[in-house]
């Protein structure tokens, strides 16, 4: 009997223990819990160690107050009759930690699974909708206009359920294969024809270039003819000047010497036949070396010398 009593002893404080313990409840952080009482609701717990009533307060639900996402795949139609294909992806989250919100989490819907459903399917109809307005060459370039959109009237429906969509992004955009070759063929031939241009004004700039270069080049070498033969003019003018000016104090010399002035054209004669040979180069000069055409080239020299006769 009194083994008996004993284990009777140990099971009452056994229970009494678990009952004890059953006082407390932990929740985890980032969750709150939702407290009922014979279903219906009475409080909610915040994350850490709290209290209930056992056996009368029930834990109905743990929400999540962190940030979800959500990835999705569907298929809209333009106005024109292109099927459009998305992938994006939700971010979403409890709108506070606030009881009434709190609340709608819980009981808005029965379970996660129809939640989600609604969520999805409310998407998804917002975009169909601004699609089905839009033709298929505005599709691409309005994905921000998409986003805008969606957010725009989701907004409200969500913060009726609890929640606020904090992002969403249309990753890929696409469409039939059909679609999709025949948008290469025009961007290729666009890209064709902005090279072909490209090209076009490249050649274009090269020969105005060229033309630009060759005629200053023209300019160039003409001012610098010019001046050479401007430079070449004076040279001459300056040796015939040195030339006469020379000749003269030569004349003036022999005459003071009381020497004929013919030696001094003999001399210069003489001079440029020497001349002709040494810097001939090669070349073949024939001169009568008789002495009648000494003679006469004489008399021509000194006929340079004579006075002008006077007319009669």
């Amino acid at each position: 009997m009194e083994n008996i009593g004993q284990i009777v002893i140990y099971v009452l404080i056994g229970l009494g223990v678990l009952i004890f313990f059953s006082f407390f409840v932990t929740v985890k952080q980032g969750s709150i819990a939702v407290i009922t009482v014979f279903g219906k609701y009475r409080r909610i717990l915040t994350p850490g160690l709290s209290m209930k009533i056992p056996f009368i307060e029930a834990i109905y639900k743990k929400v999540s107050i962190q940030n979800r996402s959500l990835e999705m795949e569907f298929q809209a139609t333009t106005q024109d009759q292109a099927n459009v294909y998305f992938k994006a992806m939700l971010v979403y989250a409890v709108i506070s930690h606030d009881e009434e919100i709190i609340k709608n989490v819980a009981f808005k819907f029965v379970d996660e699974r129809n939640f989600m459903q609604a969520l999805i399917r409310t998407i998804e109809g917002t975009i169909r909708g601004f699609v089905s307005t839009k033709k298929q060459a505005e599709v691409l370039s309005l994905r921000n206009e998409i986003v805008m959109e969606v957010k725009q009237h989701i907004d409200v429906t969500l913060a009726g359920w609890g929640y606020h969509l904090i992002d969403l992004q249309l990753n890929d955009i696409t469409f039939d294969e059909e679609i999709m070759k025949s948008m290469a063929k025009v961007v290729a031939s666009s890209n064709l024809k902005a090279a072909a241009e490209n090209e076009g004004q490249a050649l274009l700039i090269t020969k105005t270039k060229a033309a630009e270069a060759e005629g200053n080049a023209i300019k160039i070498s003409a001012s610098a003819e010019r001046e050479a033969a401007q430079l070449r003019g004076q040279g001459v003018a300056l040796f015939r000047k040195e030339v006469a000016s020379g000749m003269a104090l030569a004349a003036k010399e022999m005459h003071d010497a009381s020497l004929d002035s013919s030696f001094l054209l003999f001399s210069m004669w003489t001079e440029a036949i020497k001349h002709f040979a040494e810097q001939g180069k090669g070349n073949t000069i024939f001169l009568d070396g008789s002495t009648d055409n000494m003679k006469r080239t004489m008399q021509e020299i000194m006929s340079l010398n004579l006075p002008e006769q006077p007319k009669k």
